[in-house]
């Protein structure tokens, strides 16, 4: 990045990243998004996730005002055209889903980080999981299943005990979340090149809700999952606090 690019600021709602947006604003002024170059997001991962899915395709430097902001910055108002100069780009690709519902409809969403299939009632949800039209998995009896990009690995993924994945690897994570059966099932490395189907197996009786970083859709007969190498979302890291790097101090915290 060179240096006097011009800046679109964005934040959430939180009263910190307020702050910090029109404590920026006044020091650095205000582009509109669609004259500029860059956007800085000030918030927390969900808030970054959030700027990425509006779609402008600007690179985003993201500055932390929530809790973990994994995906993010440190926060700090000065010499900030001389961090966006010496930033790093890291570039992903999102996973794309899509689903139908009991009632016929389809439904179609990007995730960065994650999709998942998530127990809706009160009882176990009962997958069906085929890998490029192959079945794999004749019945997951689960709270749900992951699939995870390397970016999102460490978020939702991670917390289900699902492995880390390196950034740059052509690889998805498909983690179980509270496995029943099969009672062993450790989950899968998936290639990012397969398309990944759940089918819920008695919905009415045991209904499933698909979340794509966030966003649901419910209830859902069946729901594939590929990746979409035709999007690129492009985030900024100061030097040496990049995706891999972070990913490699979360594997040994």
């Amino acid at each position: 990045m060179g240096k006097g690019k011009l800046i679109h600021f964005a934040a959430s709602n939180a009263e910190s990243a307020q702050i910090a947006l029109e404590q920026l604003v006044r020091r650095y002024g205000q582009v509109p998004r669609e004259s500029a170059e860059v956007i800085v997001a000030l918030g927390g991962d969900g808030f970054m996730l959030q700027t990425l899915h509006d779609g402008s395709g600007l690179p985003v430097y993201g500055m932390n005002r929530g809790t973990i902001g994994f995906l993010m910055n440190d926060y700090e108002p000065k010499d900030l055209p001389e961090r966006l100069a010496g930033a790093e780009e890291a570039v992903i690709n999102p996973l794309a889903m899509r689903a139908e519902t009991m009632d016929g409809e389809i439904h179609e969403l990007l995730a960065i980080n994650e999709v998942s299939l998530l127990r809706a009632g009160p009882q176990a949800a009962k997958l069906q999981i085929s890998i490029n039209g192959k079945l794999r998995m004749e019945e997951l009896v689960c709270d749900g299943a992951i699939l995870s990009t390397p970016a999102g690995s460490t978020a939702y993924n991670y917390s289900a005990h699902g492995p880390i994945l390196p950034i740059g690897s052509d690889v998805l994570a498909l983690t179980g979340i509270a496995s029943f059966r099969p009672r062993r099932w450790q989950g899968a490395i998936i290639p990012n090149s397969a398309l990944v189907r759940f089918d819920v197996l008695d919905p009415e009786k045991r209904p499933v809700m698909a979340d794509a970083d966030s966003r649901s859709v419910k209830p859902v007969r069946w729901v594939e999952v590929r990746s979409e190498p035709g999007v690129e979302h492009r985030i900024l890291f100061d030097p040496g606090h990049g995706l891999e790097e972070r990913l490699m101090r979360e594997q040994f915290a």
